[in-house]
């Protein structure tokens, strides 16, 4: 995804001003960037932005007391240039922005640039263990290739498989994630065994993008037969021609930028996919760049005729935090009514509420919405104090909270009643 051709240039206007005037005018530059790409913050700022990351949940433990963390002055500390001051605002101004360390002449003549990692670093992110596999049951390898590349995916067989047709999971896990952190956090594995269904995986790649996350923000990954849909669709068909699965059960679930990616399948492939579970995920084509990306993270995306999805969805269940600081749940409101809308053909319909709570957990606003006759068109669970998390998964896997309620099993329990 390139940049626009002023912002690039502004860019290197900052890099040779870190050398030369120091940090007023590179920060300078760079606002000015900003502001032609409408990144702009709300005010300017001189002062580099903070070093810590918000975290959605798990805070750190609070600072011990001044005194306490009051240290002897170095006598031989070396206060940072004006030049070096100046490059460190703008290396961290990048790492924001997603582009690789290592700030220099040519780093702004990159092809693309990445989105930056869904999630806030370090919040819940344990090493990847492996996964637990029951006795009979598989986890195993597999790879798809296609025109628009390669991509390796993992699946699951329970050992309640004896040959006969079963129903199809395909989870798309979000950034910096793998199959097995995403089969451990959201223990999708475990209620395959309990309900007799497979489970595949399919593996962004580094190649892909530099945080492994699906590229839901490209205008070649929003088309049917194109990019990366046509990987997952793919995946999901091979699976089908080497297993009896039941094609009228065949889901596809993801989490933050895996869940952006799920909405785009499933509306691509409504005659593969029954229906779509979608966590802290976003609308429909929601983006097509990195500042239309950034926006709608942050504020939200909102009703635009542009992102009209097609007519003729699937059913789809929401899942969002109302803390979510790294997707704004505002997004999923948007998206809720606009897989109600293209399934309701302009028709009325039905909406109830009800709340309620986990024990010793979070409370919850749950909405379905149906059609006249009943037929279920979604439903979202707004979890209420929850952050940018798996809700209801397991610490075995990072970006996972669990307090609940699990929406690995209420989106198994919503697929059904839908197939």
């Amino acid at each position: 995804m390139k940049l626009p051709l002023n912002m690039l240039a502004q860019m290197r206007a900052a890099t040779r001003n870190l050398m030369g005037s120091g940090p007023a005018a590179a920060t300078e530059a760079i606002q000015q960037a900003l502001s032609a790409a409408g990144l702009a913050p709300q005010a300017a700022a001189t002062q580099a932005p903070p070093t810590q990351p918000m975290r959605d949940i798990n805070p750190p433990p609070a600072p011990p007391p001044a005194q306490a963390r009051a240290e002897p002055p170095q006598a031989d500390a070396v206060p940072p240039t004006p030049a070096q001051a100046a490059q460190d605002f703008a290396q961290d101004f990048m790492a924001r922005l997603g582009v690789p360390a290592g700030l220099g002449q040519h780093s702004f003549d990159m092809p693309s640039f990445e989105l930056p990692n869904f999630h806030p670093p370090g919040f819940n992110t344990p090493a990847a263990t492996p996964v637990d596999v029951p006795a009979g049951a598989q986890f195993i390898d597999g790879v798809y290739r296609n025109h628009a590349g390669t991509r390796a995916y993992k699946l699951y067989i329970p050992s309640s498989y004896h040959g006969q047709a079963m129903p199809l999971i395909v989870m798309l896990h979000g950034c910096t994630q793998n199959p097995d952190d995403f089969a451990a956090g959201t223990q999708m594995n475990a209620l395959a065994e309990e309900k007799e269904c497979f489970v595949v995986y399919p593996a962004q790649t580094q190649g892909a993008n530099s945080s492994r996350c699906w590229n839901w923000f490209n205008a070649i990954d929003q088309q049917r037969d194109q990019g990366e849909p046509s990987l997952i669709a793919g995946i999901a068909r091979q699976v089908i021609d080497d297993y009896p699965v039941n094609e009228r059960e065949v889901f596809v679930a993801g989490l933050s930028a895996g869940g952006a990616m799920a909405v785009i399948v499933g509306t691509l492939y409504p005659d593969l996919f029954a229906a779509v579970g979608v966590h802290s995920g976003l609308p429909f084509a929601s983006a097509q760049d990195l500042p239309s990306a950034l926006a709608a993270m942050k504020g939200g995306a909102m009703p635009n005729a542009q992102r009209k999805a097609p007519a003729g969805g699937v059913p789809i269940i929401v899942f969002h935090g109302d803390r979510d600081t790294t997707v704004n749940p505002r997004n999923g409101d948007e998206l809720i009514a606009q897989g109600v809308r293209s399934q309701a053909g302009g028709k009325a319909a039905k909406a109830a509420s009800i709340d309620g709570s986990v024990p010793n957990g979070h409370r919850y606003t749950r909405t379905t919405h149906s059609q006249a006759d009943g037929s279920p068109l979604g439903e979202h669970w707004v979890i209420h104090g929850a952050g940018h998390a798996w809700s209801g998964g397991s610490n075995h896997g990072s970006y996972t909270d669990d307090k609940g309620p699990d929406a690995s099993r209420e989106m198994l329990r919503f697929f059904k009643t839908v197939s």
